[in-house]
C-alpha cells in the first residue's frame, strides 16, 4: 500500500525554525508544511500591512526559505505554508526574490488567493447574505464602519491544485491549519470529494500536526519533567497509507516525545465538539480514534469518522476597537501584593477625579494572578515581589497614552519600595474579532491558483 511522509515545519508565526531544517536533513519526508497563521496573527500582519502595503506576510518566510531551499531542492521536498497571511501574493514575490539570489532555477511558486473578502462585503449586504456574528447572533452593523479586514476560511481544494499544477512551494492566505497537512494525501492518494472517513483521518493527521511541537512533548502537561532534550525537540512526522491510517513518529535523533499521553493532548486541543468538528473540507468524528503505542515515539491512529462537509465557510474579520494603554511596576517585600494593591486604588481614584472615561481598565498582579485571573488563591507564604501590570482601553491614543502621567509619582508619593518600573508602553491601536459564516460556493467562485516559475 502507498505510504508518503509528511513534516510539520512550523506552529504559529515565529516559532523555531531549528526543527524543520533538521526533519528535511534526516525526516525523510516527502512533504513539509508550515502553519503560521491564527486569528491573532492575522491581525498583526494586517498592523504591518497598513504601515507598508508591499507587507502583510509573515516575516520570517524569509529566514524559511533562505534556510530551507536549498535541502527541499536537493531532496524534492515540497513546501506548503500559509505564511501569505493578508499578502499571499507579497510572500509569492518574496520566496521567488530568495530563490532568484540562491541561483535557483526551475523552482515553481505557487498562490492561492481569494481568502481575502474584504472588498466584497458590501455586494454581499446587499445581495441580503447575513453576516452576524456565529456565536451571539449581533447584527454586523454596529461594527461595519470600522471593519479593516476580512479572510474566510479556505479548506484543501485550491493547494490541491497548485500541486496538480506542479508547484514546488505553495503559499497560501487564510487556510484551515489542517488544510496544508491534508492536501497532500488528496494529491497523492485520489480522494474524492466525499471520501469522508478518509478526509477525516488526513484531517486529523493535520489537526495532530499542526501545533509543531505540542504533539512532540513541548507544552505536555504530564509527566513533562521526563520528556528529554526539548532544546533539540523533533517536530512531528507523520507516515500515511493510503487508506488513511497513519503513524505519528518524529525524525530519529531528535529530543522530544511521541506517545499516547502527548498525543491525546493535541488530540483534544481546541476541539468544541468531539464527534463535529466543523472544516471546509469534512465534518470530523473524533469519538471512535484509537491511539496505540506501535514502538518507541510511534503512535498508530485509527478510527476517525467523517461526515458531509458545511454548505458555509468562516469568515473572521477585524475591526477597530479603541486604544490600548499600559504600565508595569512593581514592589518588593514586605507586603509586596498589598503595596501593589493599594497603587492599583490609588490610580483608579485619580482617574476618576481626572474624569478619564476609560472603556475597560484592568489589573494583573505578575506573580499572583496574571495566570490563574479570579481562581488565584491566597499565597501559602508572602510573595516576595510582584509586578502590578495596569491596562486600559480608550477611545483615542491621547486618552490610552493619559496613563503614563499617573504612575510615576507614586515612586515618592505611593506605597514603599517601589522598583522596576518599565514605564509607560507605547500606545497601540486594538483590533476587535468578528467571525459569521456565508455560502461557500460565492466565496469559493473568487479564489484562484497561480504559479509561477524562478
Amino acid at each position: 500500500m502507498k505510504q508518503i511522509r509528511i513534516g510539520a515545519g512550523q506552529g504559529f508565526y515565529g516559532d523555531s525554525l531549528l526543527p524543520a531544517i533538521e526533519t528535511a536533513k534526516n525526516g525523510n519526508v516527502q512533504y513539509l508544511c508550515f502553519d503560521s497563521l491564527a486569528e491573532l496573527t492575522l491581525a498583526i500582519l494586517q498592523k504591518d500591512r497598513q504601515r507598508d502595503p508591499a507587507k502583510g506576510y509573515a516575516k520570517d518566510i524569509s529566514v524559511t526559505m533562505k534556510e530551507l531551499l536549498p535541502l527541499v531542492k536537493e531532496k524534492g521536498i515540497k513546501m506548503l505554508t500559509n505564511a501569505g497571511g493578508m499578502n499571499p501574493l507579497g510572500a509569492q514575490q518574496e520566496v521567488l526574490r530568495i530563490a532568484g539570489e540562491l541561483g535557483m532555477a526551475g523552482l515553481k511558486v505557487a498562490v492561492v488567493t481569494g481568502d481575502d473578502v474584504f472588498g466584497q462585503l458590501e455586494e454581499w449586504k446587499q445581495l441580503g447574505l447575513s453576516l452576524a456574528h456565529m456565536e451571539d447572533g449581533r447584527d454586523i452593523a454596529s461594527i461595519s464602519s470600522r471593519i479593516v479586514f476580512a479572510n474566510a476560511y479556505l479548506g484543501a481544494g485550491p493547494v490541491v491544485e497548485a500541486l496538480r499544477q506542479g508547484a514546488d512551494v505553495i503559499v497560501t492566505g487564510r487556510t484551515t491549519d489542517s488544510a496544508l497537512f491534508l492536501a497532500p494525501l488528496i494529491y497523492e492518494f485520489g480522494w474524492g470529494e466525499e471520501d469522508w472517513n478518509r478526509l477525516a483521518q488526513g484531517l486529523l493527521m493535520g489537526h495532530l500536526m499542526e501545533c509543531s511541537g505540542q504533539a512532540a512533548g513541548g507544552n505536555f502537561s504530564g509527566d513533562w519533567q521526563a520528556v528529554e532534550h526539548l532544546d533539540r525537540i523533533g517536530f512531528p512526522v507523520a507516515e500515511v497509507w493510503e487508506d488513511g491510517q497513519f503513524i505519528l513518529t518524529k525524525t530519529e535523533g531528535t529530543g522530544g516525545l511521541v506517545s499516547v499521553e502527548t498525543v491525546k493532548e493535541q488530540l483534544l486541543y481546541e476541539i468544541h465538539d468531539p464527534a463535529a468538528y466543523i472544516t471546509p473540507d469534512v465534518v470530523l468524528d473524533l469519538t471512535e480514534v484509537q491511539l496505540q503505542e506501535t514502538g518507541e515515539n510511534r503512535v498508530r491512529v485509527t478510527g476517525a469518522l467523517g461526515r458531509e462537509r458545511p454548505d458555509t465557510l468562516k469568515v473572521v474579520m477585524g475591526y477597530t476597537d479603541g486604544w490600548l494603554g499600559q504600565a508595569i511596576w512593581g514592589y518588593s517585600w514586605p507586603d509586596a501584593l498589598d503595596k501593589a494593591r493599594a497603587a492599583d486604588r490609588i490610580i483608579r481614584s485619580q482617574m476618576q477625579r481626572m474624569n478619564l472615561q476609560y472603556e475597560e481598565i484592568h489589573t494583573d498582579y505578575l506573580g499572583y494572578n496574571s495566570l490563574h485571573g479570579p481562581l488565584a488563591k491566597a499565597p501559602a507564604e508572602e510573595l516576595n515581589e510582584v509586578y502590578l501590570r495596569m491596562a486600559v482601553r480608550a477611545g483615542s491614543r491621547e486618552e490610552a497614552a493619559k496613563l503614563s502621567r499617573l504612575v510615576p509619582p507614586l515612586m515618592l508619593s505611593g506605597p514603599p519600595a517601589m522598583g522596576g518600573f518599565l514605564g509607560m508602553l507605547k500606545p497601540r491601536e486594538l483590533l476587535g474579532m468578528w467571525s459569521c459564516l456565508v455560502p461557500r460556493s460565492i466565496v469559493e467562485s473568487g479564489v484562484q491558483v497561480s504559479v509561477l516559475e524562478v
